[in-house]
């Protein structure tokens, strides 16, 4: 009787907590159906009318572009920052977890250092670099770091680097003596069997990189180059009234493909717990 008091409880104490936590995406959704005058009105929950052209005047709001356009802006560079993460963090992790070099240790100290620095102390330098370049107002500013492992790659590596430690190094010597290089073992021993890791990192670069505004808004000027985020900047640049209905609209169509990605890939991290990196 006891156990079943405590399971109803802990279940009631998560249906709350849930709730809670959801309370300001049901309130976004609530404020996307709403006119501008009930958006911020007390006492008002429910709108008075279902205003669902919210969406379809927030995806056409600005003259000459869509908000298609800033979706297919937004899949690109995700979509290199998500390659370039992978493949960069990977190598890299793979490395300091399986082979000797010098001065592995310091540099892996020197890696893991580099967690706590402020990324605001890196963006003039980088801004400067950048400019340099010629990388000003092009995706380049934004995408190509992530294939030198400089798109939080110093936390996925650190991720990388100790799933990789739990993979028994048995298979390395039997690949070795069937005659692989490191190349092969990385690629047909170590990559299969990161693959929860992987999944991992590939969905933490694709989820910051969506929400990523600051390098964008940084390193972005065209229009029509603008993503998501910079787009939903636009509702709040209008010397008129804001379309408090519109943003929002907007603003809950670009959670929908993070909360997708995400609910799709949640197997891969409870395989990766149950597994540890190695299936039988």
């Amino acid at each position: 009787m006891k156990t079943k008091q405590k399971r109803i409880f802990k279940y009631v104490f998560l249906i709350i907590f849930t709730l809670l936590m959801l309370y300001p995406v049901f309130w976004l959704f609530l404020g996307s159906v709403k006119a501008n005058h009930e958006i911020f009105a007390p006492g008002k929950i429910l709108p008075s009318q279902w205003m669902w052209s919210n969406y379809s005047k927030g995806w056409n709001a600005l003259p000459g572009y869509s908000f298609g356009n800033f979706f297919i802006n937004s899949f690109k560079i995700s979509f290199l920052i998500v390659i370039g993460s992978v493949f960069s963090t990977s190598l890299a992790a793979y490395a300091f977890a399986r082979l000797e070099f010098p001065l592995k240790n310091f540099l892996f100290t020197v890696l893991m250092a580099t967690l706590m620095l402020p990324q605001q102390v890196l963006l003039v330098p980088r801004y400067v670099l950048y400019s340099k370049l010629g990388w000003v107002n092009s995706y380049k500013a934004l995408t190509v770091p992530a294939f030198a492992a400089q798109f939080s790659g110093a936390f996925f590596i650190y991720l990388l680097v100790q799933f990789i430690r739990g993979i028994p190094r048995e298979l390395d010597e039997a690949a070795v003596v069937d005659g692989c290089s490191q190349f092969r073992i990385f690629w047909n021993i170590i990559m299969p069997n990161c693959k929860p890791a992987i999944f991992s990192v590939a969905l933490f670069a694709f989820m910051w990189s969506w929400d990523d505004f600051l390098n964008q808004l940084l390193y972005i000027n065209d229009v029509g180059k603008y993503t998501i985020s910079l787009g939903l900047r636009l509702f709040l640049d209008n010397a008129a009234a804001v379309s408090w209905g519109s943003l929002f609209a907007m603003s809950i169509l670009s959670l929908i493909p993070i909360v997708t990605i995400f609910f799709l890939a949640q197997r891969f991290f409870v395989e990766g717990i149950a597994t540890t990196g190695v299936k039988g």
